[in-house]
């Protein structure tokens, strides 16, 4: 297990969130570019180097893929300076590279860090994905449920009627029946193009989103960085991995998951502290996107510790080069 007394995350988490803003000022120079790859490129190389000031010896357990040599963030990739203490770290250089693109809401750059081996190391694959935020009794919602089931139950836990709870779903062909299922419980769902790391994130501020669950399937490393933010925010999580061929399979046993069909809490995602910054790159409903005037630039970075369960909202203005 890792040893908590060589992971100082209240030094680190400055750092850390310097390095979000950097992938997204480097990205939102392709806002409404039409160009997904160079806005992810510039995304990744601007955080490759911001990583590399850190004083860590760090290891990307969550990143671009399983890719040797690859010119992105690729899991198990060496970052840091070799130095300080040994970390794990999951990124998403820019969640939202087609919002990015085409200047839609809801673009972020997101990083976590936490100790060595506190960290699921999510293979490649889908991940069935079901969250709420904090204040609810522990398992009111499960996986086990159909969906109308849970919007029941989460309304029963909050004293309402289905038809006040607000589903957070990715709008895809797979998720069809869900959604059907769940408009005939009177709930009302928010469909997003992408980047369901903020969909879950905004469980967590259901007062601020006005979103109250969210459900369905979507990358598993993504899950795990959102487990990260919902371990310093407060609320539940679970996620149970799917696969669509052996070759999915063997991705995960390569990964050391031997039990296929298990379901992941919260902290069975993020075992041990960690501390996770998220920067806006196009405006949403979470964080406000990148601002330019003459001369100048300004980001809005969301910095979180699970230690002490501090969020703290931070505008960065500096010179736009």
């Amino acid at each position: 297990m890792p040893d908590p007394s060589q992971f100082q995350d209240r030094m680190l988490s400055l750092g850390l969130a310097r390095v979000s803003e950097a992938a997204a000022v480097a990205s939102a120079r392709f806002i409404g570019r039409g160009d997904e790859k160079a806005a992810d490129q510039a995304a990744v190389d601007a955080m490759r180097r911001q990583l590399n000031m850190l004083d860590i010896d760090g290891t990307v357990v969550i990143g671009e893929g399983e890719r040797d040599e690859a010119p992105m963030l690729y899991i198990g990739e060496p970052v840091g300076t070799g130095g300080g203490p040994e970390v794990d770290i999951a990124l998403d250089p820019l969640e939202g590279t087609t919002l990015t693109a085409k200047d839609f809401p809801n673009a972020l750059t997101v990083i976590a860090l936490a100790p060595r081996h506190s960290m699921l190391n999510a293979p490649d694959v889908y991940m069935d994905k079901l969250a709420i935020g904090p204040g609810y009794p522990e398992g009111v919602v499960s996986l086990d449920m159909p969906p109308a089931e849970r919007v029941r139950a989460l309304a029963a836990a909050r004293d309402c009627d289905p038809a006040d709870i607000t589903c957070c779903i990715l709008e895809r062909d797979r998720h069809a029946d869900m959604i059907a299922e769940i408009r005939q419980t009177g709930a009302a769902i928010r469909l997003i193009m992408d980047g369901d790391v903020a969909g879950i994130i905004h469980c967590a501020e259901a007062e601020l989103t006005g979103i109250d669950m969210y459900m369905g399937s979507g990358g598993a490393p993504e899950g795990v960085l959102a487990a990260a933010a919902l371990k310093c925010m407060g609320g539940q999580m679970q996620g149970r991995l799917t696969f669509r061929n052996d070759d999915e399979i063997a991705r995960a046993r390569r990964a050391g998951i031997d039990d296929l069909d298990r379901v992941y809490g919260r902290d069975d995602l993020v075992r041990g502290d960690v501390i996770l910054a998220a920067t806006g790159v196009t405006d949403g409903s979470l964080l406000p996107g990148i601002k330019r005037e003459p001369g100048w630039i300004t980001t809005e970075t969301l910095l979180m510790r699970s230690k002490t369960g501090s969020v703290r909202r931070m505008s960065y203005r500096t010179r736009d080069k």
